[in-house]
């Protein structure tokens, strides 16, 4: 215990003091005390009451205890993990020290008070008790833990009051932006900024704004705020005002929102319409990219609009004629107009000759050619075209045009370009059973049947014969200018060698051949000049007994031969039985020819009774006699 002797010197006295004179204390502090000069010294010290003062009684003039409570109400009484008001009082650059109204100060770090950075001494702060007294005796306290506390309740009761709160926006991150509420980084998501999609994020980093709470993970302690139904709120009375005002056909001034494949969103003022892509233009849009862009102020007119789900459908092409009402009124079938492919189909191909007047080019009209093609094998899409109007409705706003009718039609003087009997160079173009497809020029097809291929060849199928794309001379043979046929021949090329044939196997005639293929009917032989003759399996018997082969090399003898037919009947057995097969086959010979014969008058007969007129009697008495006749002979 300390007692003052003056203003600038104390003496510190000892309650309890060993039991000893006046004059022994006098001694034992003898350094002191002539140098100290006591205050208001009325009493000597040798008259000093050491009895009062060892027993403590009336030594603070009243009772001890209340003067201890006395005291300890002068103190703050504070616990570990509460949150106190305390005063700044002291501040430098590294800490400060708070008073809390407890028997010790306690200590901050400066990093604590960042966001004030106009903090000074006497400024009251709250702060968090970690502990009233650590190892080293000192109180230990946090403002940032105190805030951060505090932030979370506020937070809380800014989401149960739906509170409009203030905050900071710090910076970027994936999917939106980090903003300081309270002390307390929450989440603005991207779309909760504004109603209006953000192109730019970073011109809000650093700004304050008004947000509210929309969701807190306690768990987690993630906070997660926006901006937008402020916004939305506000709207949402605009919207009703607008959509009452609004009628069909009304046009408004509104500013391009937002831009989709499928067409464009126009803010109108606090409500958003939108322009579908078919609604933009007159004529075809690939992307509403081409007609608008963002930001762009235009004028649109309301198609349609509903009350209960706000949505407005909005047009802009209707501001303008359709073309088709402007249209040329001397356009008229025939006339040549150009213009660009914009659609492609299998079918054909749609062209733009004004915005919004298509017409269609039929795939059967971009050639001549009957074959049958896709269109994309004549145009593609951006192709300039000049094309002829085939027909014209206005009223149904419908046009067809030809491109192949600014050639001249291959058939209108096929007589004089390809007359009967003319030779020309085709190309194959198709198989079928009984013959080839083959293409003189763009628009002239012919057909060359299986049986005009060759003279001599047995061919089954048109490909034994040739290829597709490959060259054949043909000769024309028949014209069908109506049908657009033309019939055609190869072999026609050649004079008929069955004409000389028909000299050299006369019947019985023996030549060498060889078989070639054997068959269940008979057998194919190779004979000189490049024919084939028949054989039947009863004249493939050799002398010998056995029945001759394949590649084997034999006489044989000629039976039979029709030219009309292109046939040969060959027999090897009769080279070496001349004289038992030779009568019946010269009998069966001669009864053919008669028969041959005998068919020939018929018809000459039949054809001289059609021309007979009944005035001619005497020739009609001539031939049926004449017919009676061959009739009695066969």
């Amino acid at each position: 215990m300390k007692e003052k002797l003056d203003e600038s010197q104390e003496v510190e006295v000892t309650p309890k003091a060993p039991k000893e004179s006046a004059q022994d204390f006098l001694d034992s502090n003898e350094e002191i005390l002539p140098k100290a000069k006591v205050k208001n010294a009325s009493v000597a010290i040798d008259k000093f009451d050491w009895g009062s003062f060892e027993s403590e009684d009336n030594i603070y003039g009243a009772d001890k205890k209340t003067i201890t409570n006395q005291y300890s109400d002068t103190l703050s009484k504070v616990a570990a993990g509460e949150i106190v008001e305390g005063t700044i009082i002291s501040l430098d650059k590294r800490e400060a020290v708070i008073n809390i109204g407890y028997k010790s100060e306690g200590v901050i770090n400066i990093s604590e008070f960042r966001y004030n950075p106009d903090l000074k001494v006497g400024d009251k702060v709250e702060v968090y008790v970690e502990t009233t007294e650590d190892k080293k005796g000192q109180l230990l306290l946090s403002h940032k833990q105190a805030h951060s506390l505090r932030s979370w309740d506020r937070v809380n009761e800014a989401l149960e009051k739906d509170e409009i709160i203030k905050g900071y926006i710090k910076c970027r991150t994936k999917g939106g932006m980090i903003v300081d509420i309270f002390g307390i980084e929450a989440f603005l998501p991207g779309s909760q900024i504004d109603v209006k999609p953000i192109r730019d994020y970073d011109v809000y980093v650093g700004k304050n704004m008004e947000f509210k709470v929309v969701k807190i993970n306690a768990e987690f302690r993630n906070v997660v705020v926006s901006h937008k139904v402020l916004i939305e709120a506000e709207l949402e009375a605009q919207k009703k005002d607008i959509i009452a005002k609004l009628e069909k056909g009304q046009v408004l001034e509104g500013s391009v929102k937002n831009i989709t494949s499928y067409g464009v969103f126009i803010d109108l003022g606090g409500v958003d319409g939108l322009i579908h892509i078919t609604d933009l233009s007159w004529g075809r849009v690939a992307h509403p990219e081409e007609i608008l862009k963002l930001d762009e102020k235009i004028n649109v007119v309301i198609l349609d609009f509903d009350d209960a789900k706000k949505r407005i459908a909005l047009g802009l092409k209707q501001l303008t004629p359709h073309p088709w009402e402007s249209l040329d009124p001397n356009l008229k079938v025939g006339d040549k107009v150009k213009g660009k492919v914009v659609v492609m189909a299998d079918y054909g191909a749609f062209v733009e000759i004004a915005p919004g007047v298509e017409g269609l080019i039929h795939v059967s009209e971009m050639s001549w050619s009957q074959h049958l093609r896709s269109a994309q094998d004549f145009l593609k899409v951006g192709d300039t075209v000049e094309a002829v109007i085939l027909t014209l409705d206005k009223e149904e706003r419908k046009m067809s045009l030809g491109i192949k009718q600014l050639k001249p039609d291959p058939w209108e003087n096929i007589e004089q370009k390809y007359p009967v009997g003319s030779k020309h160079q085709a190309k194959v173009r198709n198989f079928t059973n009984f013959g080839v497809f083959v293409e003189i020029e763009e628009g002239v097809d012919g057909l060359v049947h299986i049986s005009d291929l060759s003279w001599t060849k047995k061919i089954k199928h048109p490909s034994e014969f040739t290829q597709i794309g490959a060259a054949l001379e043909v000769v024309v043979l028949e014209i069908d200018k109506e049908n657009r046929r033309l019939s055609l021949g190869h072999k026609q090329l050649e004079e008929n060698p069955w004409d000389v044939f028909e000299t050299i196997f006369t019947v019985d005639s023996v030549h060498e051949g060889t078989i070639i293929e054997v068959m269940e009917k008979g057998a194919i032989v190779a004979l000189q000049y490049g024919v084939e003759g028949f054989i039947t399996p009863k004249h493939l018997v050799k002398q010998d007994g056995a029945t001759a082969k394949v590649e084997e090399k034999l006489p044989f003898k000629v039976i039979e031969f029709n030219k009309a037919a292109k046939r040969i009947i060959l027999s090897h057995t009769l080279t070496f039985e001349e004289g038992k097969s030779e009568p019946v086959d010269t009998e069966k010979s001669k009864k053919k020819e008669e028969t041959d014969s005998t068919q020939k008058t018929i018809k000459k007969v039949k054809a001289s009774l059609e021309k007979t007129t009944l005035g001619d009697v005497s020739g009609l008495a001539a031939l049926k006699s004449e017919m009676e006749n061959n009739e009695k002979k066969s």
